[in-house]
């Protein structure tokens, strides 16, 4: 995990075959500011990070150098894609609950 930000960056576009040019219109960014997030002169913001992580179809942890895994493996999606609908299922449980304690008809 020696890569930082700036090199991904890089990497991810070079990967693609892509021009500094074209990805700055696509994230809707100058290209000398992309070359400045690229060649690590500036460091990008959040909403920035975000655009470019939808992008290039990668994590936040990889693009930022967290880790060297560019998306999750299937199964922890999957395990995440489980307690989220467990969490779901619960809230909904607790609001029908309170709906009956509180005599309201909807929840």
């Amino acid at each position: 995990m020696e890569r930082g930000f700036s090199d991904r960056l890089h990497a991810l576009r070079a990967a693609k075959g892509l021009s500094q040019r074209a990805v700055a219109a696509d994230l809707h960014i100058s290209q000398a500011l992309l070359s400045h997030y690229e060649n690590g002169a500036r460091e990008p913001g959040l909403q920035f990070v975000c655009r470019a992580c939808d992008y290039y179809g990668v994590s936040a942890d990889y693009l930022l150098g967290r880790t060297d895994q560019p998306t999750l493996p299937t199964e922890q999606i999957e395990r995440l894609r489980l307690a989220v609908r467990a969490m779901q299922s619960t809230a909904e449980q607790a609001a029908h609950a309170l709906s009956s304690l509180t005599g309201d008809s909807e929840p």
